[in-house]
């Protein structure tokens, strides 16, 4: 099996090449065309080569894991946007309709409006606030045009590698002694390393069924994050908890964490209040288990502090 990866330089990006190496041949591919193999080309903003790469490789599977990410940028960046989260992934499922091949694309919560308090639902209703959500909503319609497509919609994403909201929650606490954090957006903290762990269950699952069961039964869209939720008060403050209790050696100045709401904090983007996801499909149609936001950020705090949170 051939599986070619775009998105070489992100946090999922960057754990996906540890998950789905088991799984066969893997061509990762980044936006830096002279890192890339045989000058394949990994730059979303370039159709005409995407499309070329993809006749190329002859991949099984197409894995996509580059997005504009940027969401206040987005606003400014409405075309960048579009073409990146939008046209490159059409031009990846026509591609990989034409092969035959499976196509697995990321997405997010921000295709919905954030309104209510129950977890979203595959087939709900979809209304994003923000370009960026506009842009990821049309490239999952593009995706679909790929029979065999598996879009992972997940939430709040983070990696110990590079930046994340711990991290900056840390720093700020050795530095101010009063945080204000928002309560009013609730989400699951999710870890790059699950998506990359599922997705490669969810790959191996559609390509080694049964040729009586296809495969092609279980494609299609699933919500896909960490079990429970927490606002990023909530979130900040599970974090910080740990780390005072089991790192006294870093120096936290903070006396206070405040709660405020989103609109303390006025971004060019409008961010949704309800993140929360219904993962039951994914769990059910894969067998799998998803544990709880802590598990993850508990682990991740390990590794960035060389394990000293316990």
């Amino acid at each position: 099996m051939k599986i070619l990866l775009f998105g070489r330089e992100g946090q999922v990006g960057w754990e996906l090449q540890r998950s789905l190496a088991p799984l066969g041949e893997l061509v990762v591919l980044g936006r830096d065309a002279s890192s890339n193999p045989d000058g394949l080309c990994g730059d979303l903003t370039q159709l005409e080569a995407l499309a070329h790469t993809v006749r190329q490789v002859r991949p099984d599977v197409v894995v996509n894991a580059a997005a504009h990410t940027a969401v206040d940028k987005a606003e400014s960046e409405s075309a960048l946007a579009y073409t990146i989260n939008a046209l490159a992934p059409g031009v990846l499922a026509d591609e990989a309709q034409k092969l035959g091949a499976w196509l697995v694309h990321y997405s997010t919560d921000y295709v919905f409006d954030g309104s209510g308090t129950q977890p979203w639902q595959e087939d709900d209703a979809t209304g994003p606030l923000s370009v960026y959500g506009h842009t990821k909503l049309e490239g999952e319609r593009a995706v679909a045009r790929c029979a065999r497509h598996l879009i992972f919609r997940t939430s709040w994403v983070y990696a110990a590698r590079g930046g994340n909201f711990a991290k900056t929650m840390m720093r700020l606490a050795g530095e101010r002694d009063t945080l204000q954090v928002i309560d009013d957006q609730i989400g699951a903290p999710t870890g790059a390393d699950l998506l990359a762990d599922v997705t490669a269950l969810a790959i191996h699952r559609v390509l080694m069924r049964e040729p009586a069961e296809s495969g092609e039964s279980l494609a299609g869209t699933y919500h896909l994050c960490a079990s429970g939720s927490t606002s990023w008060y909530g979130y900040a403050k599970y974090v910080l908890a740990l780390v005072a209790a089991a790192q006294p050696a870093i120096k936290m100045v903070v006396n206070e964490v405040k709660p405020v709401p989103t609109t303390a904090f006025p971004t060019p983007a409008k961010r949704p209040h309800n993140s929360r996801l219904d993962t039951r499909k994914l769990q059910k149609n894969f067998g799998l288990h998803l544990p709880a936001w802590q598990t993850g950020v508990l682990r991740m705090l390990n590794e960035i502090d060389y394990g000293r949170i316990r």
